[in-house]
C-alpha cells in the first residue's frame, strides 16, 4: 500500500483521483513528500523517476488528493462514543499546521489512523483552522463500532454530534453496508451529499466504491462538487451491493446467526442461541431513524451504480478463490483488453464483453448490471455472500457455450 502502488493499482481500476489516506502520520507524510509531486491546485501526482514498472502508456497519470481519517474515542451525554472522521486538506501547509494541533491530542506515531481522546466538533474546529477550505466527513456513517450513526457508539443525527458547527458537514461516506437509497429515508439527510469510498486496506480493493464526477480537476472543484452535490456535476457513485458488507444484518459471528431487523425486533436484540446481545448492523439502524418508507426516492440527487469487483465476478465463474492464479490470470487478461476495470464494469456494452471476452463474463456482468443476484447479507463483521449464477444458469450457460 505504498505510493506507487497507489499509483499502479488507480491505473489499473481506472481510478483517476484517489486519497493519499494517513498523512497524519510522521514517515507517511515523509513518504508522500518523497514520491509525489504537485500537479493541479490541491492534487499531486506520482514522481516520474517512480513511474518505470507502472507506467501504462496512453493513460493519464492519476492524481492523489491530501485526504486522511482519524477515530475519536470520547465520552459524551453519559456515552462512550467512537467515530471515524475524514479529513481533506488543500495543501501541505494546511496538512503541518493540522497535525500540530493533532499532535497536542495524541500519539501521531503510533497508527496510521490514529485514535484521539477528541470530540468530532474539536475535530471539526482543528480542521478548520488548518484551512477554511477543509473538509470532515463523517467516514461509513453506520457501521455499528466506529460511526457517527453507529447502533454501538454513534448518535442519532448529525446536529447531536456536531451541535452548532452541523451546518459544516455537507456530506457522508454511506459504507459499505449501506447505500444512497437506505440514506435517503432520512429527511435529516436531505442536505447532506452521500459519497462512497473503497476504504480499500489493500490495492486489490481500491475502487470498490468510488464517486463519479464531471468537474475541473482541482481540489476546489471536487470539494465544491462535493459540497453541493449538484447531480449535474456529482454523477452518480459506484456502491458495493450492501447486503454484501459485513455489517448490513443484525447477528452474532460466534453463533453463525444472522437475522433482519424485523427478527431481531422479535428477540428483542438478544441472540436466541447465546442469550447475549447482538450487534444491530446497517439495516436495522437505518429502519431505527427512518421518517420516511423504504424505496423512497427525493428529487434532483445523484444517482447511484451497483458493481461486484471484476474478481469476485472472474472467481464465481471458475468457482475460485479471488487470490488464485487462475483468476489472477484472466483478471490481467481482461484489463489487457479493456484498459481498466471500470472501463468494462461500467462502460463496456454486452456485445463488446462477448466479443472480446467471453459469453460467461457477459451473463455475469449482464446479472449484475439488473441487480438479479442472490445474496446472503453480511452480519457481525462478516462480509455477505453474493451468487451470480444458480446451478442451472451455469448448466445454460454451458450448453449455449457448446452450442456457439
Amino acid at each position: 500500500m505504498d505510493i506507487p502502488n497507489l499509483d499502479k493499482w488507480a491505473r489499473i481500476k481506472g481510478i483517476q483521483v484517489l486519497a493519499t489516506g494517513d498523512f497524519t502520520h510522521p514517515e507517511w507524510l515523509k513518504h508522500i513528500k518523497e514520491k509525489l509531486e504537485p500537479a493541479e491546485q490541491g492534487l499531486f501526482r506520482l514522481k516520474e523517476i517512480y513511474k518505470q514498472n507502472n507506467h501504462q502508456n496512453g493513460k493519464e497519470d492519476p492524481r492523489f488528493m491530501l485526504v486522511t481519517e482519524i477515530s475519536s474515542i470520547y465520552s459524551k451525554a453519559g456515552k462512550t462514543r467512537k467515530i471515524h472522521s475524514l479529513i481533506f486538506l488543500p495543501n501541505l501547509e494546511a496538512v503541518e499546521k493540522f497535525n500540530v494541533q493533532l499532535g497536542w491530542v495524541g500519539n501521531l506515531k503510533s497508527d496510521g489512523r490514529p485514535i484521539l481522546g477528541l470530540d468530532v466538533i474539536e475535530l471539526l474546529k482543528i480542521t478548520l483552522d488548518a484551512s477554511p477550505n477543509g473538509l470532515l466527513i463523517p467516514a461509513h456513517a453506520w457501521t455499528p463500532w466506529f460511526s457517527v450513526f453507529g447502533s454501538r457508539s454513534g448518535f442519532n443525527s448529525l446536529e447531536e454530534a456536531f451541535g452548532p458547527l452541523a451546518d459544516n458537514i455537507y456530506a457522508i461516506e454511506t459504507g459499505l453496508s449501506s447505500d444512497p437509497l437506505m440514506n435517503w429515508r432520512l429527511s435529516g439527510l436531505d442536505r447532506i451529499t452521500l459519497i462512497s469510498n473503497s476504504d480499500a486496506h489493500s490495492p486489490r480493493k481500491l475502487g470498490r466504491e468510488a464517486n463519479v464526477l464531471d468537474t475541473d480537476l482541482n481540489y476546489q472543484s471536487i470539494i465544491g462538487t462535493i459540497k453541493s452535490g449538484d447531480p449535474k456535476k456529482f454523477l452518480y457513485t459506484i456502491e458495493f451491493f450492501p447486503e454484501e458488507g459485513k455489517y448490513h444484518y443484525d447477528g452474532h459471528r460466534l453463533c453463525n446467526i444472522f437475522l433482519n431487523p424485523t427478527e431481531s425486533r422479535k428477540y428483542k436484540g438478544i441472540c436466541p442461541k447465546c442469550g447475549k446481545p447482538l450487534t444491530l448492523g446497517v439495516a436495522y439502524r437505518v429502519e431505527e431513524l427512518a421518517d420516511r418508507v423504504e424505496g423512497f426516492r427525493p428529487e434532483n440527487k445523484p444517482g447511484y451504480r451497483s458493481l461486484i469487483p471484476l474478481e469476485e465476478i472472474i472467481a464465481e465463474k471458475l468457482k475460485q478463490g479471488v487470490g488464485t492464479k487462475a483468476v489472477e490470470k484472466e483478471y490481467k487478461e481482461l484489463i489487457q483488453i479493456f484498459g481498466s476495470e471500470f472501463s468494462l464494469l461500467l462502460d463496456a456494452s454486452l456485445e463488446e464483453i462477448e466479443s472480446q471476452a467471453n459469453h460467461e463474463i457477459a451473463e455475469a456482468i449482464k446479472k449484475v448490471r439488473e441487480g438479479n443476484l442472490k445474496i446472503r447479507p453480511g452480519y457481525d463483521g462478516v462480509f455477505g455472500e453474493i451468487k451470480i449464477f444458480g446451478e442451472e444458469e451455469r448448466k445454460t450457460i454451458a450448453n449455449q457455450k457448446t452450442l456457439f
